[in-house]
């Protein structure tokens, strides 16, 4: 597998952005820069906002009785933390859309304090059956805390643009 870790690419016209669907190469791990430091109100809002009631995300004194003894950080906003870290190497201003999310998980907990990290595997692509523009892009995203621990994994299809005619 190749190892890669990109840097946002200069369009013609000196914006910032990922990469194209022809940058994007089956096999290669992008080891994302952004790391982040959760803390106690991105859970606490994330939760609530939500509308998630649930005493394991909000709840100290509840989480106490259980087998962590501190509020669990809701697994949706580690999702979306991930998924938005994945975003400026990989498909800042490239991105025509997700098409689907598959085999999500979460293999650890994510406390208040720890600090994430995302890595992406390009598994697969294809051009577009429907329009010579765009392709199908597989990727497989993960989440590791502090310690290297795994916290979330998960496969998604999305719509990359192709890359512009008379662009390098």
């Amino acid at each position: 597998m190749t190892e890669c870790r990109t840097a946002q690419r200069e369009r013609g016209d000196g914006a910032m952005r990922g990469l194209y669907f022809e940058e994007m190469e089956p096999g290669a791990i992008v080891r994302h820069v952004l790391t982040r430091t959760v803390t106690e109100m991105d859970n606490v809002l994330f939760t609530s906002i939500t509308m998630n009631v649930a005493p394991i995300h909000l709840d100290v004194e509840y989480a106490k009785t259980l087998p962590y003894g501190r509020p669990l950080v809701n697994s949706l906003f580690t999702m979306g933390l991930i998924g938005g870290m994945i975003v400026p190497e990989l498909v800042f201003r490239t991105s025509l859309g997700n098409l689907g999310y598959e085999e999500v998980k979460f293999p650890n907990p994510v406390f208040v304090g720890d600090t994430l990290r995302a890595e992406t595997t390009i598994l697969d692509k294809r051009l577009s059956r429907s329009d010579s523009s765009r392709g199908i892009v597989w990727f497989e995203h993960r989440g590791l805390n502090q310690r290297d621990e795994l916290v979330m994994t998960c496969r998604r299809a999305g719509m990359a643009m192709r890359r512009p005619a008379g662009e390098g």
